[in-house]
């Protein structure tokens, strides 16, 4: 059997196996037949949205079709951010949402995410139910066919609903100076809405998408256009957010980058969290900074869903990932970076202080991350000359560093990821195990 699900729902090239419209339309009835068993279709609505990917109005179409068939009706979003979709279900009549996105990747690949009634993304459990429907290929046809309606502005006027907490104190952030960089993707209309209805001064780039431009040389992978302009135009700081906005990466106002940890460091200093949900890849100095502050350190695997049940478990309402996936549990039940981008504005103002010396509370460590092709993923653990690598570097670093290797969950590729003083330091322990990557399962 098959895998389906990857770390994020479903992901992979568009038009290929298991993005293409037949397998599509087979998944979006393998869901609806779990979903009924389980009870969690009352109202039989579900609510499509998608990012900008020239390939998403052929997916939402697949989806269309296998939810109609199986008796359900179809609200389509149109473009919205994934945390707008997990919000509009979560307060609205629908049973369970759809988007359609690949977050961070480039255009040509493409992916769907789940989320419950409640803006919760699917646990493994449920994800694992499904491709069990869906390899069993036997779907009841005793339906009356579902709806479809158009209803973009419907939802994301609900989305907008969730800044109402800002809004109703005026314009809180009209001395602001702020650049936005929306990847050419989901935030491009969404964004500059909530930062104007907020009062900033915004100039927007990237946000002229044409299907093919998503998250190209802009958006939080790439920030570097972000940076020039935030010196160019004198800004304050900018914001940069990726395809489908559940990430966030800052730009100080010398338009240095602030990553995800950094950002998660600031935002906890400042409301005195004293429990921080994270994930492997966080960086040492988020560890070290919570050392520092006394500050709870629950650690994850990598996936923003894994660390909201982290927090749920652990009772915690702050927590992320450093690529930018920040999760506030007072306000959502997934990655928003948009919320993530409105607090951390709301923290400078309220301040009074630049982002280059808010981000002065967290040491950042040199990380080195280089992503290795292999042609199978063998277990780690039944790899020696992999293992002994790790533990010659580990040996190298003591508590001055740190190693992660792990395999992507979307893709053939063995994740390296060192973390010491130096750059040169992280540098060279990557490529020391990344040689035993190389000679053991590399392509």
């Amino acid at each position: 059997m098959e895998k389906l699900f990857g770390t994020d729902g479903i992901r992979g090239r568009a038009n290929k196996f298991p993005i293409n419209p037949g397998v599509l339309m087979n998944i979006a009835k393998a869901a609806a037949a779990y979903f009924y068993e389980t009870g969690d279709i009352k109202n039989k609505l579900v609510i499509i949205a998608k990012d900008t990917r020239a390939s998403c109005d052929m997916i939402e179409a697949a989806l269309t079709a296998g939810f109609s068939s199986m008796g359900i009706d179809i609200d389509l979003a149109g473009v919205l951010p994934t945390p707008g979709l997990s919000y509009a279900v979560s307060n609205s009549n629908a049973d369970f949402g759809v988007m359609i996105s690949a977050s961070h990747n480039p255009y040509y690949d493409n992916g769907i995410k789940f989320f419950k009634s409640n803006g919760e993304k699917l646990t493994d459990i449920h994800q694992d139910k499904i491709t069990e429907k869906y390899y069993e290929n036997n779907y009841s046809d005793d339906f009356e066919p579902g709806i479809k309606r158009e209803t973009h502005e419907k939802y994301f006027d609900i989305y907008k609903k969730l800044f109402n907490t800002y809004s109703n104190s005026g314009k809180p952030l009209k001395e602001q100076k702020i650049i936005l960089d929306t990847a050419n993707g989901a935030c491009s209309e969404s964004a500059p809405a909530v930062f104007r209805q907020l009062g900033a001064d915004i100039q927007v780039i990237n946000d002229k998408p044409d299907g093919y431009n998503i998250n190209k040389d802009c958006g939080s992978e790439h920030p570097e256009m972000l940076s020039q302009k935030v010196v160019e135009e004198n800004a304050d700081f900018g914001l940069s957010f990726d395809g489908d906005g559940d990430r966030l990466i800052a730009v100080d106002e010398n338009g240095e980058k602030l990553t995800g940890d950094q950002i998660l460091a600031i935002i906890a200093d400042f409301f005195n969290k004293k429990k921080i949900v994270a994930t492997v890849m966080s960086n040492l100095g988020l560890k070290k900074f919570c050392e520092k502050q006394n500050i709870c350190f629950v650690e994850t695997k990598v996936g923003d869903r894994y660390v909201y049940e982290g927090m749920k478990n652990e009772n915690a309402d702050i927590g992320g990932e450093d690529s930018g996936h920040l999760i506030f549990l007072k306000y959502q039940n997934t990655g928003d970076g948009i919320l993530s981008g409105v607090i951390l504005s709301d923290i400078i103002n309220q301040t009074g202080k630049k982002l280059s010396e808010l981000k002065k509370i967290i040491k950042i460590y040199p990380q080195k991350l280089v992503n290795y092709k292999v042609k199978e993923k063998t277990p780690l653990e039944e790899i020696p000359q992999i293992l002994n690598a790790v533990k010659t570097v580990e040996e190298r670093l003591d508590t001055k560093g740190r190693v992660l290797v792990r395999y992507s969950g979307t893709q053939n590729m063995c994740r390296v990821m060192c973390e010491a003083e130096t750059d040169e330091l992280a540098d060279e322990a990557c490529r020391f195990i990344g040689k035993a990557v190389t000679k053991t399962i590399g392509v």
